[in-house]
């Protein structure tokens, strides 16, 4: 009777140790799981760049990655937070501010991909038509350089100026204008954020304004403009990734540009912007 009962507590004492080492076994993959969560924290404007990334938020939360969305109003502060690892990555500018940010600041920055293009739209309160623009009309646009060649492409394919052949497409300027019919007068010494308020105050005849500032103040670029700058997905005014260098090859930054890119993230931002935002796939 006592070795039976002795067998019994040998054999209870085993499934009991058992037990316990399974239970710490499913602790020790519960405790994994947790630890394989990757945290992402990426700096973005208001619109349309963090509401892009809260639509892709859920997403990325099925892969593993845990994302932060830190919001800035203007175009200094994310880059100096990525280039201090308050971030890691932000979601806010075109190629060619990137880069010059990069040759004025010393960043060491890279691409990690693009997602979106936002049309520039010329907003008047006064004229209809760009006919209408009266002789000697008073232009208002971003005090930005890298914004320069841009809208001095842009008013050219528009028909209004004409500019020196023979110049960088990326490094036209006010001072390469060869042709101006209209005699139209430049005022490029405004922060670009307050160009929707210097239009709503009725300022100038005509002022140039980026569809991210513009659709952040309640304008719609579709309607409220009355040209833009023509759509073109090979754009060097693409928005992109930035990360600092050697992070683009990082698996969650990957995944967070794969995700960008996405047909559901893209079809998303067609049906939400209505061409005042414009996809891209690479």
């Amino acid at each position: 009777m006592k070795r039976w009962l002795g067998l019994f507590l040998a054999l209870s004492l085993a499934l009991v140790l058992a037990a316990c080492g399974s239970s710490t076994s499913t602790d020790k993959s519960k405790d994994s799981a947790k630890k394989e969560v990757t945290k992402l924290t990426v700096g973005a404007s208001n619109v349309p760049h963090a509401e892009i990334l809260k639509q892709a938020q859920p997403i990325l939360k099925e892969k593993g990655i845990d994302l932060k969305i830190v919001t800035f109003q203007d175009y200094i502060l994310p880059n100096k937070a990525l280039a201090s690892k308050e971030l890691d990555a932000n979601y806010f500018q075109t190629i060619p501010y990137f880069n010059l940010q990069m040759k004025e600041n010393g960043y060491k920055f890279a691409n990690a991909g693009g997602v979106h293009i936002e049309p520039i739209g010329v907003y008047s309160k006064k004229y209809k038509n760009l006919k209408d623009l009266p002789d000697g009309a008073h232009i208002i646009m971003s005090n930005s350089v890298s914004d320069h060649a841009r809208l001095m492409l842009m008013l050219q394919n528009l028909g209004l100026i004409k500019l020196k052949e023979g110049v960088n497409p990326q490094e036209y300027d006010i001072k390469d204008i060869v042709s101006n019919p209209k005699n139209l007068k430049f005022d490029a010494n405004y922060e670009a954020a307050l160009l929707p308020k210097i239009f709503k105050n009725g300022e100038g005849d005509a002022v140039l304004i980026n569809s991210n500032y513009a659709i952040d103040n309640g304008l719609d670029p579709m309607k409220d403009a009355i040209a833009h700058e023509p759509a073109d997905p090979k754009s060097p005014y693409v928005n992109i990734i930035a990360v600092r260098q050697g992070d683009e090859n990082k698996p969650a930054i990957k995944t967070l540009v794969k995700v960008l890119q996405s047909k559901e993230i893209q079809d998303w931002i067609t049906k939400q912007y209505k061409g005042a935002v414009l996809p891209v796939s690479k």
